[in-house]
């Protein structure tokens, strides 16, 4: 079978389990890439002429080009979704990465705001405009929730509660969120602003808006976060971002005594390993007081 074939069939069929666009985007690209090498290395085109070793021979192609670990475990990924749908299809009997391990990567301590760069980050929208009430909304969102960017910018009115949140996350799985009454109150604020500024016209079901009442794209999102991160003067180690406020909010949950099994259902991962990660950059001050608060003769 044409290797070009089985990638138009497979991507086909993320977008039939209704992986997000960006995932079925980044598959296609990375997929490609490896198909276009055994091309131009082997002049392999067809599923029965690829082997392990061609794979093998691409990945450490990426690596001696410079590429990171992480990049190189994200191209093997895809390329063993790829192959196990080919298995699973019966195009094949032979998994062709089931013996290709992933490149070791190096611990990296995750950088995260601190107490108060986040105050002053949602200090930072203060006026009482609509833009204003709408941007600190968001930060407010962001931190009090751990939601990532793709599911902020499609989150809805009706998955708003009176005490929580429901986030529709990667491929549709869908969880619940604690909404605290601080989050409450700024929504609240918000809804009524946006209520009196959109008061004549018809607008979506979405709940941040463009002050011309259309749903908001990814990028203006990320200049809210960081216009008001350059205010608050945060750390040049610290990446400004959406998904930093998301570190952030796993950190915080963890130093608070927010067990792993907990948080990782609120951030919405597969498994549990992938929230582990976050515990690496915790100081050893910050798990001991954490230890503290859920002592088991201290609350008894």
């Amino acid at each position: 079978m044409l290797l070009n074939d089985l990638l138009l069939e497979f991507e086909f069929n993320c977008q039939a389990r209704k992986l997000s666009p960006r995932t079925v985007g980044n598959y296609k690209k990375q997929i490609q890439y490896l198909l276009n090498f055994l091309e131009q290395e082997y002049d392999v085109t067809v599923l029965e002429k690829t082997e392990p070793a061609m794979i093998k021979k691409f990945l450490v192609t990426m690596s001696n080009l410079g590429r990171k670990p992480s990049y190189v475990n994200d191209l093997l990924k895809a390329f063993k979704c790829f192959f196990k749908y080919a298995v699973e299809e019966e195009y094949t009997a032979t998994l062709l990465t089931a013996k290709i391990r992933n490149v070791k990567e190096p611990k990296t301590i995750i950088h995260t705001f601190t107490n108060d760069e986040i105050s002053k980050m949602i200090q930072y929208y203060h006026k009482r405009d609509f833009l204003s009430v709408r941007n600190k909304a968001i930060l407010c969102t962001f931190f009090d929730t751990g939601i990532r960017l793709s599911e902020l910018t499609g989150l809805k009115e009706q998955q708003i509660k009176d005490d929580y949140i429901i986030i529709h996350g990667k491929g549709e799985k869908e969880r619940v969120v604690p909404k605290s009454p601080f989050l409450a109150k700024m929504l609240f604020k918000y809804f009524s602003v946006r209520k009196s500024y959109f008061a004549y016209r018809a607008i979506p079901y979405n709940v941040f808006l463009s002050k011309n009442g259309k749903p908001l794209s990814a990028e203006l999102i990320e200049r809210v976060i960081k216009k008001a991160g350059a205010y608050a003067k945060v750390n040049q180690e610290v990446r400004v971002s959406p998904h930093t406020a998301r570190h952030t909010y796993a950190q915080m949950q963890l130093k608070n005594g927010c067990d792993l099994y907990t948080l990782s259902r609120l951030l919405g991962h597969e498994n549990v390993s992938i929230t582990q990660r976050y515990l690496e950059g915790l100081k050893d001050s910050e798990v001991l007081a954490a230890g503290v608060k859920t002592s088991p003769l201290m609350n008894l």
